[in-house]
């Protein structure tokens, strides 16, 4: 009776282990099947690669975690090496501007609306709006090139996220403060030009108007002090003495029509505001020359972004 008890009592514990351990094994089944994947917004993904370090710093400092956390948005993400480009050594530089500063560099990296590379238009310059309320400028010259945003190229495409896209690009987007003219008047290496600018514009007014339009956008390749003196202007009294008329000739030779940001310049021949003709030669670096030029001038800095277009600094005046 005793042997039979026990057996009997051995059973049912190994019915409850039993069914315990099917229990256990249902429900740990039941909460990974439950288990909520993790998040990657926007923001997730910039936290959480070492190649937006500095982005990361800068994203933090100017308190927009969460806002790139919700929406629905295109980003242009600027690597580290993208940042180190834009003359940004390292997050310190970005965290030493004014934080409204950085607050709208991020802003006019941002879309509010998810674009995939493959949704934007064959075109240049397509003017796209962003989240600081300042237009950048997409291009994509044909359907099997490349996409740009102003002067800084895509270099991967379409990083899906939860809240939108993100693309990378090799530099950091600049809004635009100061229209043609106010760039060169606030760069002290381009006070010979300043000088001409204003001398040409007294029989050519249209010099004036162009680097001040508010409607039509232009790319201006600007010689520098040295390119003048070294084209025959010694001083500035040199170009206050210069006949108006063929200093507008040549200031309107180094203004082409439209934004010719780097990523979109090619080699060949592009027309001047003038109606003269250079050549431009688009290689590891960019040359231009002009018609009366026996040697090329080279674009030292380019991209200087205006409200109404483009500077490229040169180091040779253009002789129509």
């Amino acid at each position: 009776l005793i042997m039979k008890n026990v057996s009997k009592w051995m059973r049912a514990t190994m019915q409850v282990g039993v069914v315990m351990l099917v229990a256990g094994f249902m429900s740990a089944c039941k909460d990974n099947d439950m288990e909520t994947p993790a998040s990657q917004t926007v923001t997730d993904i910039v936290l959480a690669n070492n190649d937006f370090s500095i982005l990361r710093a800068a994203v933090e400092y100017a308190g927009l975690a969460d806002a790139l956390r919700g929406g629905t948005l295109t980003v242009f993400a600027p690597t580290n090496a993208a940042f180190q480009a834009s003359g940004f050594a390292d997050a310190a530089a970005v965290t030493a501007l004014p934080v409204e500063t950085v607050r709208t560099v991020l802003q006019y990296h941002v879309l509010t609306s998810t674009i995939s590379a493959s949704q934007i238009a064959v075109a240049t310059n397509s003017e796209v709006p962003t989240l600081a309320g300042i237009s950048a400028f997409v291009s994509r010259p044909t359907a099997s090139s490349g996409v740009s945003i102003n002067n800084a190229r895509v270099v991967t495409a379409d990083v899906a996220a939860d809240n939108g896209i993100i693309h990378i690009i090799d530099r950091v987007l600049l809004p635009p403060t100061q229209n043609l003219l106010e760039i060169a008047q606030g760069n002290p290496d381009f006070t010979y030009l300043v000088a001409a600018a204003t001398r040409a514009a007294s029989a050519e007014p249209v010099v004036v108007a162009a680097l001040t339009s508010s409607t039509d956008a232009y790319t201006v390749f600007a010689p520098t002090n040295a390119a003048f003196i070294a084209a025959g202007f010694a001083t500035i009294a040199d170009i206050n003495a210069a006949d108006p008329a063929t200093l507008a000739a040549i200031i309107l030779y180094h203004v082409v029509p439209g934004r010719a940001f780097s990523t979109i310049l090619t080699s060949g021949s592009v027309d001047a505001a003038s109606g003269g003709a250079l050549d431009v030669t688009v290689t590891d670096s960019v040359t231009i020359t002009g018609n009366s030029n026996t040697q090329a001038s080279n674009v030292v800095q380019a991209d200087i972004h205006a409200t109404n277009g483009v500077v490229h600094v040169i180091d040779r005046v253009l002789l129509p």
